[in-house]
This record gives structure tokens, sequence and C-alpha cells, in this order.
């Protein structure tokens, strides 16, 4: 039996959520030199790379591009990054995901950070779902979404063949 999806976003209301959490981030952080977007792998990271070539157009401050790999089916913070710590150090961070559902990535993501010193830690994501079970607060959300626990939110970005698409199966 196939499930059924119900399109949430399109092409370019994607793009115009990404537009719109970009120039929040810059109105928070208007007086910073560099930014680093961490994005989760791998639709957090994809959506890190969109943040980031509109911000490179509106936004005088550096831009680094941090990767986060996670083992999310593990019960501890496993995590590998693809810059050295140095690189955001003392520094505003941004950690983005795709989607936020129980908030354990962006707990874990968070992790990554907590032995290093930083100016401050912001948190980006696509769509909220809003059943959190970790103490996670969302600063830059595309859309806030109420669903229930066996619905599932699908983010489609960057994969050859399909147009960009959020949708709800």
């Amino acid at each position: 039996m196939a499930t059924s999806q119900l399109l949430i976003l399109n092409k370019k209301q994607i793009q115009q959520k990404i537009d719109r959490i970009a120039y929040q981030i810059l109105e928070d952080n208007i007086n910073e030199k560099e930014i680093v977007l961490a994005g989760i792998w791998d639709r957090g990271y994809k959506l890190a790379i969109r943040l980031e070539k509109v911000l490179k157009k509106i936004a005088d401050f550096k831009l680094t591009l941090l990767r986060i790999d996670l083992e999310r089916d593990s019960s501890k913070l496993i995590a590998k990054t693809d810059l050295d710590e140095s690189q955001w150090r003392n520094k505003v961070i941004i950690l983005i995901d795709d989607v936020l559902n129980s908030g354990k990535t962006l707990a874990y993501g968070l992790g990554v950070f907590l032995n290093t010193p930083h100016k401050k830690i912001r948190t980006v994501v696509l769509v909220d779902r809003s059943h959190k079970i970790f103490p996670i607060a969302t600063d830059y959300v595309g859309l806030e979404l109420a669903t229930i626990l066996k619905e599932h939110v699908d983010v489609v970005m960057d994969v050859e063949g399909e147009e960009d698409r959020v949708y709800l199966s």
C-alpha cells in the first residue's frame, strides 16, 4: 500500500524560507566578522550550503562552512567534523538541520561545540515538527508544523532528477 504524500513546501517556497532565514541571521549578527555555518550531514549540510550562497550576496562577514557527521543511531554522542575546532573557536556558530523532530540530532550537534569557547550558538531548521523530547529551541525556523508522531516530514533538496520539495507522508 503506497503512502500518500502531502506537499508542504515547493521549490520556490523552500528558497523563500532560506532567504528569510539568511536575512534573520544577518540581522542577528550584523557586527560579526565571521560566522560558522555548521550543517548536520546530509540535508542539514545541504541547507547550510544554500544559506551560505544567500549570505555571501547580502552579508559582509566571512563565512566558514562546517560539516558535522553524527552517528544518529547511537545512544552516545559520536560525531566527526570536517574542520579542526580551531576553525570555530570564539566564533558565532549557526547549527543547521533540515527537520526538528525530537531534538536529539540538534542536541548531539550542539555537543560538538560544548568543549570549545564560542561567542554564541544559534539553531536553524527548515521545518520544526514540535515533537521535542530534548530541551532544544530553534532560533531560525522556515516552517513550524504540528504533526502527529506517525507522520513523517521528508525534505528533498539537491537530489539529481528531483525537484526540491518538503512533504508530509
